[in-house]
């Protein structure tokens, strides 16, 4: 009998004022509602079913790999229970109801809320907190033995209610069949005219079936996003999270509140991470490197040993001890093999930049091949874009690219060949060969001096 999750994700969240639905907004690069799924699916629960509602055609795509379930018309989260009804056809254990815009909320906790149901043998358990300030939260009232005797609203709540900490989470684990059986009974005689899935908590209370509730061990992890300053502070807590988990497995943080991790981010030990570093996505860093300060890596691998100082880096590869920056440029597709170095103001784009070859200085480098032990030099760029398609350029093995050489692709400098500082190359290069393209210099003697006179007498 195992449990299940939905995941309530319909609402609008008119006090984050913005275009974007509330849980299509992102902490370290990642949408809200993609941590409660992960959090569900941590916690054992399969299926896990999202309920969209106010911006489906943004928050859907987010989901394609769970179930969702449309509610058209946003009439409060037992109404939202009632649509995913179907998708729970024959469901015969706990189902876990979760709020998708509280992405703090842990595996963890989810196992051990479903646990505490399950062993006690009730019909629903609700998660509670306990806060310094409960102010606008439904209170808990529990009974002579501590079990749940009710839940208050604080408008509806007594001088001594309203001074109980313990408040409601909006955290759900039911029995499903029962859930479903009482679901349709609530009504909507409120202010609001929605259907609340509390209700179903009085319904049963009403019928002597048991209600257990369960205190969360953190409770920031039942923070819900409403606003802007909510948003940063919910990043704030899942960034110290992230970090002490890497700095407790071996990684080093100069300063942890200036570095800023993403949830899917693999981290090896050794690693030293330094301020204003940012890691996102797909990203996994490996053995002994140093990374930052001030760099952003997106989607990318770097390898044992290697360095990224000050640059950007996203969908590429950094081979084991290559060195990149400062102020480097790597985007998608680029791959740095051993040993490389790509240095300051240089911009790589689609390449693949050989074993031991250097780009030390403010070139670019796009659609390119680079093969082991180049040497190109500054200001050096290939032209791989003529207005209409891109085109490659090869540089193989030992060749030597002068100074501020325009490689006009799609063109090839053979192993050890050399070009001549300033050349514009348009035709391959032969091996060993030297390439020159520029126009004779010429030298006029006194002209210097004839125009400043004529300044001058003018």
């Amino acid at each position: 009998m195992g449990a299940s999750a939905l995941i309530l994700a319909a609402g609008e969240g008119t006090r984050m004022r913005s275009r974007l639905p509330k849980v299509a907004h992102e902490i370290l690069g990642v949408p809200l509602v993609r941590y409660v799924v992960e959090a569900a699916r941590g916690g054992g629960c399969d299926p896990v079913v999202v309920v969209t509602g106010h911006g489906a055609e943004v928050v859907e795509p987010l989901l394609e790999d769970v179930t969702t379930v449309r509610q058209e018309r946003q009439l409060g989260t037992g109404h939202a229970v009632q649509c995913a009804e179907a998708a729970f056809a024959g469901a015969d254990g706990s189902l876990v109801v979760l709020s998708g815009d509280s992405p703090l909320i842990t595996a963890d906790t989810v196992r051990a809320l479903v646990a505490a149901r399950e062993s006690s043998g009730a019909a629903a358990a609700v998660l509670t907190a306990v806060l310094e300030d409960p102010a606008g939260y439904g209170r808990i009232v529990r009974d002579e033995s501590g079990g749940l005797s009710r839940i208050v609203e604080e408008k509806d709540a007594s001088d001594e209610e309203r001074a109980i900490r313990e408040v409601n989470t909006g955290f759900y684990c039911f029995d499903a069949r029962v859930l479903f059986e009482h679901v349709h009974k609530l009504d909507n005689a409120n202010a609001q005219g929605e259907f609340y899935l509390t209700d179903v908590l009085e319904l049963l209370r009403r019928e002597d079936l048991p209600v257990v509730a369960m205190a969360a061990a953190d409770p920031l992890e039942t923070l819900g996003i409403n606003t802007r300053v909510q948003l940063a502070e919910a990043a704030k807590v899942m960034q110290r999270r992230i970090n002490r988990a890497h700095m407790l497995a071996g990684v080093t943080m100069t300063d942890p509140d200036l570095v800023w991790i993403g949830p899917r981010v693999t981290l090896a030990r050794d690693v030293t991470l330094e301020p204003m570093t940012f890691l996102l996505g797909e990203t996994t860093v490996s053995e002994g490197c140093a990374i930052g300060p001030d760099t952003r890596i997106v989607d990318s691998v770097v390898g044992p040993d290697a360095v990224v100082d000050s640059s950007i880096v996203t969908g590429s590869c950094v081979c084991e001890g290559a060195r990149i920056g400062p102020r480097a440029y790597l985007r998608p597709g680029t791959v740095v093999r051993p040993g490389a170095k790509v240095g300051t103001s240089v911009e790589i784009k689609n390449s693949i930049v050989g074993e031991r070859s250097k780009v030390p200085h403010l070139s670019y480098i796009g659609d390119a091949e680079i093969g082991v032990g180049v040497n190109v030099g500054a200001g050096t760029i290939t032209c791989n874009y003529d207005g209409r398609s891109k085109h490659r350029t090869v540089i193989e093995d030992g060749a030597f690219i002068g100074s501020d050489t325009m490689l006009v692709a799609p063109v090839r400098i053979g192993a050890g060949a050399v070009t001549g500082a300033g050349s514009a190359i348009t035709r391959d290069v032969p091996a060993d060969a030297l390439a020159v393209e520029r126009s004779e210099q010429r030298v006029i003697d006194g002209w210097a001096k004839r125009r400043r006179e004529q300044s001058d007498d003018e």
